[in-house]
């Protein structure tokens, strides 16, 4: 992948400032990926302002030297966070959390540094849409999954169509390295700062600021299935315990705001999980357990 000078990406914008997109990128241990996600930002064709921010999550091998030598050579395109103690270990939302409010973007993208873009017109193609309307708050597109033996034929289940506002609401998958959005969700209620998925959150909260839209002209980003992914890494149960955990803080924060039907789609999905994850034998020795403790409740108060 071929990438330009900073004086040559510069010199294709009608400005300087503002910045109207901000690339959100965040990693770990990457240090075989990290180069190939940002020469893919920087092989971005726009008339526009962008800005690129990289946070490394307390790497142990020698990503945070990548991702410096990339600051260093593009000094007013790529700006470096590099954690010293690992944030996501102490909790989800790395995004949210340390690199959104950090942002100068009127837009935001998103990429994890195990992935890239393939198309050089992804960030024009998505900003052109959503200047143009208004009423919708997203965009995003299709994703090729990979590893090293090449394609991998096999669907990760985001949306291949537009979204409501009540569907991005219920956090409705979408690819998330095919994303870009607008800079609209601020500080992050309390209620969902347990969550694990960040891109669940992130999606239900600009559900509050319009509608989704796929854009199936953009190339399929390229999604790398590894063993070292904080998804792919984890085996059912754990995924299920981060989706579980997710989906409660989701169900909180709508009982809060009174939002009672999404609150009622967040309470589906928990029994759900749990049925999924402990299965109809679990529920049914639990229902016996509630049964016998509820007789000796009741023989007590005769």
């Amino acid at each position: 992948m071929t990438t330009r000078s900073e004086e040559e990406i510069i010199s294709t914008w009608k400005s300087v400032e503002p910045v109207l997109v901000t690339v959100c990128c965040t990693t770990y241990n990457h240090e075989r990926y990290i180069r190939e996600a940002i020469d893919s930002f920087l092989i971005q064709e726009t008339d526009f302002a962008f800005e690129i921010i990289v946070h490394d999550d307390a790497s142990t091998d020698g990503t945070a030297a990548i991702i410096r030598e990339y600051a260093n050579r593009y000094p007013r395109l790529v700006r470096a966070i590099i954690q010293s103690e690992n944030q996501y270990s102490k909790g989800g939302l790395i995004n949210p959390r340390f690199v959104f409010p950090q942002a100068k973007g009127k837009y935001l993208a998103v990429c994890e540094g195990d992935d890239y873009w393939t198309d050089c017109k992804k960030l024009h193609k998505q900003v052109a849409f959503l200047e143009r309307n208004p009423d919708y708050v997203i965009t995003y597109s299709d994703c090729q999954p990979f590893d090293e033996h090449g394609p991998v034929d096999h669907d990760y289940g985001g949306a291949r169509e537009d979204l409501s506002a009540e569907e991005l609401k219920k956090a409705t998958p979408i690819f998330t390295l095919t994303t870009c959005f607008r800079n609209v969700i601020g500080d992050i209620p309390l209620d969902l700062m347990s969550a694990r998925y960040g891109d669940f959150v992130t999606w239900s909260l600009l559900g509050h600021h319009g509608k989704g839209k796929y854009l199936p002209d953009v190339l399929p980003s390229a999604y790398r299935v590894h063993d070292h992914g904080i998804h792919s890494s984890k085996d059912d149960n754990q995924r299920a315990v981060m989706r579980l955990i997710t989906i409660s803080a989701l169900f909180a924060y709508y009982v809060r705001i009174g939002d009672q039907e999404i609150a009622r789609f967040f309470k589906t999905r928990m029994f759900m999980t749990l049925l999924h994850t402990m299965g109809f034998g679990f529920l049914y020795r639990f229902a016996r357990t509630l049964v016998r403790s509820y007789r000796k409740i009741a023989g007590s108060g005769r």
